[in-house]
C-alpha cells in the first residue's frame, strides 16, 4: 500500500507519533537502543513495513505509531520526511514525540535526566577552522556562516533552518505532568558523577528538567566544544536558548517536520523533544577529552534508554487519554 494513493477516508488516523533514532540490534530481546523499549513495552498490535526507511514501523490500534530514523541528521531528515508522505497515513493532527538519549552539560545537568527542550539548534551549519589553526584570541574555531568571528552574526549570512522554537505551552505541559516521576539511581551512575567534583547538578540523582539540544552529526567532546555549543544557542536563539543537550538527528527531524508543515501534512505546533543524558559532553576535572569522548557509558546507557521511555510514554498515554479534547487543541499547564 506504500507508494498508493489513498482517500482521506482511508488512511490510517494517527495521534501519536514515536521517533526513537537508532537501535543496538534486533528490535526486541538483546542490549536495547532507543527503540527497543518502545517495541517490547508499548503492546503495539502490528509491526509494518518502511520501504523507505531504515526499521519497520510499529502501530498501535489506539492510534501510536512508533519509527526509528537511524543515527544522524540526514538519516533523520530523509526517514521524517518519507514517514510524513506516506499516504497509508494521515498526520495532520498527529503529536511528534522524539524520544532519545543525548550527551548533557554537566553544569547543567546529570546522567539519567530527562530534558524536556524548548529550543533544538544547528550545530552543523557553521564555518570551522582547525583548532591548531585559529587566531591567539579564539576560544574554539567554529564560527557562525560567513562571519568574521567567533561568538557574533555581524557580516554573517545564515539560512532559515538553524533554530527551532517548540510550542511553549506545550512543552511546559510535557514537563509539568512528568516533572515528578521518579527516575531512580544505579550505581554506575552515582560513582561516575563524583568524579565531577565542584558541579553540583552533575552530582545528583537523576530526574526530569527542562534544558535545550544542540544537534550535529559530528560527534563533538570536550571542554572547549562545550563551551562554544553554550554560547552557539545563545547566538542564533537570541539569548533563550540554554544548552544542555547533544543529539545528532534533532534539527534535520525538525526540518522535515517544518518542510513538511507547509502543505498540512504535518502540525509543527505538536511536536516534543526528550533527551535523556546518557554520557556528559567534557570530561571530569583532570581528565583528557580524548579519554572521556571514548570511554564507556556508565550503565551502559540503560538508565538513559528507561528514562526516555518512563517519562515520554507518559505523555503518550496522556494524550491518548485526552484525545477528545487533544485532538482539537494542544494541551496547556
Amino acid at each position: 500500500m506504500f507508494g498508493t494513493f489513498l482517500t482521506a477516508e482511508d488512511k490510517i488516523p494517527i495521534k501519536v507519533v514515536v521517533v526513537s533514532m537508532f537501535e543496538n540490534g534486533e528490535h526486541t530481546g538483546d542490549r536495547p537502543g532507543e527503540m527497543q523499549l518502545w517495541v517490547e513495552n508499548g503492546n503495539f498490535d502490528e509491526k509494518l513495513e518502511f520501504p523507505l526507511g531504515l526499521h519497520d514501523l510499529y502501530y498501535r490500534k489506539d492510534g501510536v505509531l512508533l519509527t526509528c530514523t537511524g543515527g544522524g541528521v540526514t538519516n533523520a531528515t530523509t526517514s521524517i520526511m518519507a514517514l510524513g508522505m506516506d499516504s497509508r497515513f494521515d498526520f495532520s493532527k498527529a503529536y511528534w514525540l522524539v524520544a532519545g538519549i543525548g550527551g548533557a552539560d554537566p553544569a547543567d545537568s546529570a546522567l539519567g535526566d530527562a530534558v524536556w527542550a524548548n529550543w533544538v539548534i544547528d550545530g552543523d551549519l557553521a564555518y570551522e577552522i582547525d583548532g591548531r589553526e585559529i587566531p591567539d584570541d579564539w576560544a574554539y574555531g567554529f564560527i557562525a556562516l560567513g562571519a568574521k568571528k567567533p561568538d557574533t552574526l555581524e557580516d554573517g549570512w545564515t539560512v532559515d533552518t538553524i533554530a527551532y522554537r517548540l510550542n511553549p505551552d506545550l512543552v511546559e505541559w510535557a514537563y509539568s505532568i512528568t516533572k515528578e516521576i521518579d527516575l531512580g539511581d544505579h550505581p554506575e551512575l552515582a560513582a561516575f558523577r563524583k568524579k565531577f567534583k565542584g558541579m553540583p547538578e552533575a552530582n545528583r540523582p537523576p530526574k526530569v528538567i527542562k534544558g535545550d539540544t544542540l544537534g550535529s552529526s559530528t560527534y563533538w567532546h570536550g571542554d572547549l566544544l562545550n563551551e562554544w555549543a553554550n554560547n552557539w544557542m545563545k547566538l542564533h536563539s537570541g539569548g533563550e536558548a540554554k544548552f544542555t543537550t547533544t543529539n545528532m538527528e534533532d534539527n534535520g527531524t525538525l526540518t522535515a517536520l517544518h518542510r513538511m508543515a507547509r502543505t498540512g501534512l504535518v502540525d509543527t505546533e505538536r511536536v516534543l523533544v526528550l533527551r535523556t543524558a546518557s554520557n556528559f559532553s567534557t570530561p571530569p576535572p583532570g581528565e583528557e577529552a580524548v579519554w572521556s569522548t571514548t570511554a564507556p557509558y556508565p550503565g551502559g546507557s540503560i538508565p538513559a534508554y528507561e528514562a526516555a521511555y518512563r517519562v515520554g510514554n507518559t505523555v503518550v498515554e496522556s494524550l491518548l487519554a485526552g484525545w477528545s479534547h487533544y485532538e482539537k487543541k494542544t494541551p496547556t499547564q
